[in-house]
């Protein structure tokens, strides 16, 4: 960076999808909705787990930091997208594009590694029942969640610094909805190979090896499931991984489609494919464990009853 920038920047302006007005004011209305689901499905079940004694379990611990990863994670860019949707002139300061980079990347990370911390615990749960109270313990919960977060901090705080120590040569116009790494990468007019390098190996280590663990739990898991003789226990089991096992495809798959997929002719539909990433999959994990788990019916079904009572 040789200091400072050839050209300070002190804000970035957002295109997000200036062309379309049209276009925004459809997508603000969707995403105000999905982001109040959001809100409110994974606050909800953050205060079930609370509230509920038969949620006080490892299962929901997880699923209760992978709730708050969901609100904190949309909420470092939905509501400013939401105000750039409607505003004519969008933009976002330096620190706060800086804030957001660091909070989407954080949480997305954190997500990866709780994601495989989970199937561990499935693992766990169905292979070896017998000692899975001693083995996934309260000590032992807590200190996996906290690893979850403490390496999405780390691996986001490296590459945050990272991309604000480069030269911008004051072109701040970020073709993307929010301060998204990549596209802010892009705007950089000194190389950038170090940054790539940093990326890439974060991508091995805190995504590919997350996949890597689940892949090879869920293969123990289904071993274990087969050898059973009873078909309402091989349901059971199943049952018990299923909200899951949803979860992993539609995250992680949503990755490897947006990273993998060819580059598209219209940049605009990448932009739309980053923000099904971004909100639509935080959406869904609420919605799909309070489906496939009785459990969380009977949460919610005992808290409605003892309001009326």
């Amino acid at each position: 960076m040789n200091g400072v920038n050839q050209t300070i920047v002190l804000e970035f302006f957002l295109l997000g999808l200036s062309k379309h007005h049209n276009v925004e004011i459809f997508l603000f209305v969707l995403c105000l909705v999905i982001y109040l689901v959001i809100l409110l499905g994974n606050s909800s079940l953050i205060i079930l787990s609370i509230v509920d004694s038969n949620l006080h379990t490892p299962m929901y611990f997880f699923l209760s930091n992978l709730s708050f990863m969901d609100i904190f994670g949309t909420s470092s860019f939905v509501p400013l997208m939401l105000v750039n949707f409607l505003e004519v002139r969008k933009t976002v300061s330096f620190p706060g594009c800086a804030l957001q980079m660091y909070l989407t990347l954080s949480m997305g990370t954190s997500e990866c590694v709780l994601l495989a911390l989970m199937a561990y615990d499935r693992y766990v749960a169905i292979c070896n029942p017998l000692r899975y109270t001693i083995i996934m313990n309260t000590r032992v919960c807590v200190q996996l969640a906290a690893l979850s977060w403490l390496i999405g901090s780390i691996n986001s705080l490296v590459q945050t610094i990272l991309a604000l120590r480069l030269s911008f040569c004051g072109n701040n116009i970020i073709d993307h909805f929010f301060c998204e790494i990549l596209a802010v990468l892009k705007l950089a007019c000194i190389d950038i190979s170090l940054n790539a390098f940093v990326m890439i190996v974060a991508v091995l280590l805190v995504t590919l090896t997350p996949v890597l663990l689940i892949f090879i739990s869920y293969v123990f898991i289904l071993a274990t499931i087969l050898r059973l003789n009873s078909t309402e226990g091989r349901k059971k089991a199943f049952s018990t991984c299923s909200a899951h096992l949803a979860v992993v495809i539609i995250y992680f798959g949503t990755i490897l489609f947006m990273y993998l997929k060819p580059k598209a002719k219209d940049p605009d539909s990448d932009k739309l494919i980053a923000l099904f990433y971004g909100a639509v999959t935080s959406m869904l994990n609420p919605i799909i464990y309070s489906l496939r788990n009785k459990e969380v019916k009977a949460a919610v079904k005992k808290l409605m009853f003892s309001d009326r009572t």
